[in-house]
C-alpha cells in the first residue's frame, strides 16, 4: 500500500502543477498543513448501484490518535471495502483538525476525522455535517509539555508564561480545563497558536514555555529528553477522535458510509489481534520506530462505537466550549450524532 501511495502522490502532484500553471497561479501553502494526496483508483464500477460511482474525499490527519483508520489504509481494508460497494476515495492530509474543518467548508472534502472540540466548533459555524462514528479516547493522548529542566511543576505556575498550541484543536479544550481547575482562563496565559509540527522546535528553543501537544509527539519528545509532561488528560479529558460526515452526502451514499466504518473496524480488529503488525504497519506514518509506536498504542483506546460515555464527553466539551466562548452558537448533539449507520452496520 506505501508504494501505491507514493505513486499516487507523484501523479497527483504532477496533475496539480499542471492545472496550476494552465491557469496561472500558485499552489496555496500553509505552514501548518503539508498536504499529501492519493487517489484510489483499482475499482472500475461498470454498473450502477446505490454505491457504485460514488467517491468520497477524505481529509485525513497523521497521527496515532487515528491508528485504526491508517491502518485501515495501510493493510488494503479501505481499498478492498470500498471496491466491495463499487466506491472509490481520495486521500488528503492536514496538520490539524481546524485545518481539515477549512477543506470540508471549502468544499474540497466530504469527510474528516479529528479530535472532539474542532467539530463541534465546526457544527457551532453552521457547517452541514454529522458524527457518524467513533474513532478512539484516551486521557494520556494529549498533554501539557514542560522543558525537561523547566521549573515550572503545576498548570497554575503557567499564569503569564508563554504556551502553544493549535488554536480550535481539542488542545485548546484541555488547557482550558486544567487552567479552570486552578481558578484560571485562557486570558491568563499567552496563547501562541503553533501547529503541532512547530511545537517542538519553539519548546527546545525557549520560544515557549509550554505546549500542549497530542501523540505522537508525547513520547517523542519525553522519551528523547526534551520535555516532561506537567499534566495530560487524566481525570479531566477522554479525548475523543470522530469521524464526521456532510450530511447530504451521507444521506445520498449510506453504503459508503458503511465501506468507511467496516473498514475501521478491521483495523481495529488488527489492532486487539496482533499489534505488533499493526505498528509495523503504520509507525513510518507518524515517523516513529515500530517500538515506540507499539507503546503509544496502548494509550488509547480504539473503537468505532459511540457509547452514552463518548456522548456525555462530548456534550461536556460542547457545554464548557458554549460557556468559555470557545464557540458562540450551541449545538444540539442530539442531531450533530447520528448513531443510524453504526446500528444497522451489515
Amino acid at each position: 500500500m506505501k508504494l501505491k501511495r507514493l505513486l499516487a502522490l507523484g501523479l497527483a502532484a504532477s496533475l496539480a502543477a499542471l492545472a496550476l500553471t494552465g491557469c496561472g497561479e500558485t499552489a496555496p501553502t500553509d505552514s501548518n498543513d503539508d498536504q499529501k494526496s492519493t487517489v484510489s483508483t483499482d475499482s472500475a464500477p461498470t454498473e450502477e448501484t446505490s454505491a457504485e460511482s460514488a467517491e468520497l474525499r477524505i481529509a485525513a490527519q497523521p497521527y496515532p490518535l487515528y491508528t485504526p483508520i491508517w491502518v485501515a489504509y495501510e493493510e488494503g481494508y479501505l481499498q478492498e471495502e470500498f471496491d466491495a460497494i463499487g466506491a472509490a476515495f481520495t486521500w488528503q492530509e492536514f496538520k490539524s483538525g481546524p485545518l481539515v474543518n477549512e477543506a470540508v467548508a471549502a468544499g474540497e472534502a466530504d469527510l474528516g476525522f479529528m479530535a472532539d472540540l474542532p467539530a463541534i466548533i465546526a457544527k457551532s459555524s453552521g457547517q452541514p455535517i454529522e458524527i457518524i462514528s467513533n474513532v478512539a479516547y484516551g486521557e494520556k493522548g494529549l498533554a501539557v509539555l514542560v522543558k525537561s529542566d523547566s521549573e515550572i511543576s503545576s498548570v497554575a505556575e503557567l499564569k503569564g508564561k508563554k504556551v502553544a498550541y493549535a488554536t480550535g484543536s481539542y488542545a485548546q479544550h484541555l488547557l482550558a480545563v486544567l487552567l479552570d481547575k486552578e481558578g484560571l482562563k485562557l486570558e491568563d496565559v499567552e496563547s501562541i497558536n503553533l501547529g503541532a509540527g512547530d511545537q517542538p522546535s519553539a519548546l527546545a528553543s525557549g520560544e515557549v514555555d509550554a505546549i500542549v501537544i497530542w501523540e505522537q509527539y508525547i513520547s517523542q519528545l519525553t522519551s528523547d529528553g526534551t520535555a516532561k509532561v506537567l499534566a495530560d488528560g487524566t481525570g479531566v479529558k477522554r479525548g475523543n477522535m470522530i469521524t464526521y460526515i456532510l450530511s447530504d452526502y451521507a444521506d445520498q451514499n449510506p453504503e459508503v458510509v458503511k465501506a468507511w466504518i467496516r473498514a475501521l473496524n478491521r483495523g481495529n480488529e488488527l489492532l486487539k489481534d496482533d499489534p505488533d503488525k499493526a505498528a509495523d504497519a503504520v509507525a513510518e506514518d507518524f515517523g516513529v520506530s515500530t517500538e515506540l509506536m507499539r507503546k503509544i498504542i496502548d494509550n488509547f483506546t480504539y473503537s468505532t462505537e459511540l457509547t452514552p460515555d463518548d456522548i456525555a464527553e462530548i456534550t461536556a466539551v460542547k457545554d464548557f466550549s458554549l460557556e468559555a466562548g470557545i464557540i458562540s452558537e450551541d449545538v444540539d448533539i442530539s442531531k450533530f450524532i447520528n448513531t443510524e449507520y453504526l446500528d444497522n452496520l451489515d
